[in-house]
């Protein structure tokens, strides 16, 4: 970034989605542990294949076949995990009657990054640490499509705060589309402390509002992280307190404001867009 650190005040301005088995159902997935989540979706089971995550049994929908399907069975074979082929009214329980696609696998609960790994991810790419903070994300549907784009910006870590908002779930897995194995997803207490942490290891901090710089006008290069807001209320007044400065997109329609995970689309694309190198003229 352009600015010094003392120049920091200058700036200063339910569903759940898991699979869990529902109480009628026990008796039927009596051989399933309590510990265990189900996760769903083509795309959502390949990626946790291919990442070889330690799945404890895959379930089948008799008769769904497809390409993703053969690599999944092919992965499943190679990796010496067991299988079952079972009727789709098992799986719609075991997803609460979710658009599974026909399989599904049973896994520990997918387990939360921590700020070294997502500076590590950077370090390991020779990369400006980049970091997106949700500042009460609720939606399951929203964080996967978030965790999905920041798959495709280069995004190191996305960080959530462990009350009142959504966690790690299977909607959120099977919406990421297999992201979800790929972006570390960093849990905290508080959020305003690890700002402070993120401030000590040279991190600016911008939060989108309604009234912020004009994101054609501000300068997204090195270290950063970006806040995103809840669906309904934005960023908090705290969060954006201690922010180092805020950043608006621009809209000319009669409605004045972007789906959550639309707007965090949208930002990232803009910081992506000094990143991503452009394709070398042959």
């Amino acid at each position: 970034m352009s600015q010094k650190p003392n120049q920091r005040e200058k700036f200063k301005g339910k569903k759940t989605g898991k699979a869990h088995n529902r109480p009628e159902a026990a008796k039927k997935n009596e051989d399933e542990s309590t510990n265990n989540e189900f996760f769903y979706g083509k795309h959502a089971v390949l990626s946790i294949l291919e990442e070889k995550k330690p799945v404890n049994k895959l379930f089948l929908q008799v008769g769904v076949s497809g390409n993703h399907i053969s690599d999944i069975l092919d992965l499943v074979k190679q990796q010496g995990i067991v299988y079952q082929e079972v009727p789709k009214s098992k799986l719609d329980d075991m997803t609460n009657g979710a658009n599974h696609q026909g399989v599904v696998v049973s896994m520990s609960p997918i387990p939360y990054a921590d700020l070294e790994d997502g500076f590590a991810l950077a370090t390991s790419r020779g990369e400006d640490p980049f970091f997106i903070i949700l500042d009460g994300i609720e939606d399951p549907h929203n964080l996967g499509s978030i965790i999905r784009t920041a798959d495709a910006t280069g995004v190191h870590g996305i960080i959530i705060p462990k009350r009142r908002a959504v966690g790690l779930t299977a909607v959120v897995a099977k919406t990421s589309a297999g992201a979800i194995e790929r972006v570390p997803i960093i849990r905290v207490t508080n959020l305003s402390q690890t700002m402070d942490q993120l401030k000590d290891r040279g991190i600016w901090i911008f939060a989108t509002t309604m009234d912020g710089q004009d994101m054609r006008q501000w300068s997204s290069k090195g270290p950063i992280a970006l806040i995103i807001g809840n669906e309904g209320q934005g960023v908090s007044a705290n969060v954006i307190a201690k922010s180092d400065g805020t950043v608006t997109i621009p809209m000319v329609g009669k409605i004045q404001s972007l789906n959550a995970s639309v707007a965090a689309a949208v930002v990232m694309y803009e910081v992506a867009r000094s990143r991503i190198p452009l394709p070398s003229k042959n």
